[in-house]
């Protein structure tokens, strides 16, 4: 039976390593997955999920205005899709996860999520909020903060490397700009 799985964590916790494992399962069992990331992610390469210890793999795009049902749908009509894996899962639309959960439903291919949970002021993006209260199984991967204590935050830091407590909610950025956390540690850069 299809689920919906949402893989979650802050940042350097390892859910790209994770996806493309899961995706090399499917493609070594000769299944067919359907692999995608955000399109306003270029850290790497457009179209390439990348993870920091050196595996990637070619990816299709999703911005705000695609629609993923029809993609898959159409996809599947050709190609019979046995998962699909999306990175940067936090950038999804509300109603983009409502497709993934017509593809669970209604197609019956498992779809596995994988992002962040929270911003860099502690506040949940939309398409994590959605996944958290939609999926069928929820995932938490660990990381750990400086201090050893598990990493549930993460900071944002400015070109001086002081903690940012304000802005954008989205600004795509690597270990040069973000930090996880623990709490304790995201209190007393962020709330104070």
């Amino acid at each position: 039976m299809a689920q919906l799985y949402f893989y979650y964590s802050t940042m350097n916790a390892g859910k790209s390593t994770h996806l493309l494992q899961s995706a090399y399962n499917y493609s070594e069992r000769n299944l067919k997955s359907l692999l995608y990331t955000a399109k306003l992610d270029d850290r790497f390469e457009q179209g390439k999920i990348a993870s920091r210890i050196g595996l990637h793999a070619d990816a299709s795009l999703f911005d705000v205005n695609t629609q993923l049902f029809d993609e898959i749908k159409r996809e599947n009509n050709i190609n019979k899709i046995d998962c699909v894996l999306i990175d940067e899962a936090q950038f999804l639309s509300k109603a983009q996860v409502k497709q993934l959960t017509d593809i669970v439903d209604g197609l019956g291919i498992p779809v596995l999520a994988y992002g962040i949970r929270t911003d860099f002021l502690g506040e949940t993006f939309s398409g994590s909020a959605a996944l958290l209260a939609w999926a069928d199984k929820l995932v938490e991967l660990k990381t750990i903060c400086h201090c050893g204590r598990k990493a549930n935050f993460v900071i944002r830091r400015d070109e001086n490397g002081n903690p940012v407590k304000d802005g954008e909610q989205v600004e795509v950025g690597g270990n040069e700009r973000y930090e996880p956390l623990c709490r304790a540690h995201f209190k007393t850069l962020v709330w104070t």
